[in-house]
């Protein structure tokens, strides 16, 4: 997820510094977003950019573990750990210490209260929740959280970069008492029933996938939208 939204950031003209604690993760990284299955080589195969606009886009890119170094100087960071709250609080403490003091925090989170994240800062009005789907490049999702206390220029901020990235943002508010969001409450529910109707045998995982897509025009089923999620639908998953 990381590489992907550094990619679609960069292909909307900004520059961007991707990075993370570990070498191996920032080459897979590197080559997601070159070569992958969503990478700007096959889009200029398929003809979706220029070659120019591919060169112009990856030059804007640059990747390192230097966490310091990619913060210290921005105007906002957007951050894709995994979805562990221990873990994000961390790095929220941590990128409240290094990033510039007008600098947005922004999440990835699939879930985990606002409320939590920005409370691991002394700046609270500045951090929001963009939440992405995977995979960044293809899907139009743009998931913004934001509390009352939230900044209204932070919002639109947010809300125009989204746009700028060819997104179709959504402005929805922190429900602490609520994991999810709207998209990931709503989802978990589906999931839940479509687990009743296979655990009853009333159909398979493979016929209800089928069955969701043929009747809602969904892109694929729900349990194969799972898998996606675990495995990455760049690296093979549904």
């Amino acid at each position: 997820m990381g590489s992907g939204m550094a990619q679609v950031l960069a292909q909307a003209g900004h520059d961007v510094h991707c990075t993370d604690v570990a070498e191996d993760v920032i080459a897979k990284a590197r080559t997601r977003v070159t070569t992958g299955r969503y990478g700007f080589e096959r889009a200029v195969e398929r003809g979706k950019l220029t070659r120019a606009d591919a060169d112009a886009a990856l030059a804007r890119l640059r990747f390192s573990t230097g966490f310091e170094d990619a913060v210290g100087s921005a105007e906002l960071v957007l951050e894709a750990v995994p979805e562990k709250l221990d873990l994000k609080i961390r790095v929220f403490r941590d990128l409240d210490r290094v990033a510039p003091e007008d600098c947005i925090l922004a999440s990835n989170s699939s879930g985990f209260p606002l409320a939590a994240l920005a409370s691991a800062t002394n700046r609270p009005a500045q951090v929001i929740v963009w939440h992405w789907a995977s995979p960044p490049a293809v899907m139009k999702f743009a998931e913004i959280v934001v509390r009352p206390e939230t900044r209204p220029d932070v919002i639109e901020t947010v809300k125009q970069l989204a746009l700028d990235c060819g997104k179709r943002p959504v402005v929805v508010q922190d429900n602490p008492m609520a994991w999810g969001y709207v998209a990931n409450r709503i989802y978990a529910a589906m999931l839940m029933e479509a687990s009743r109707v296979v655990a009853e045998g009333t159909a398979t995982h493979a016929e209800v996938n089928q069955l969701m897509v043929d009747c809602f025009g969904w892109p694929v089923g729900p349990f194969a939208m799972v898998e996606g999620a675990q495995k990455g639908f760049s690296e093979g998953g549904q």
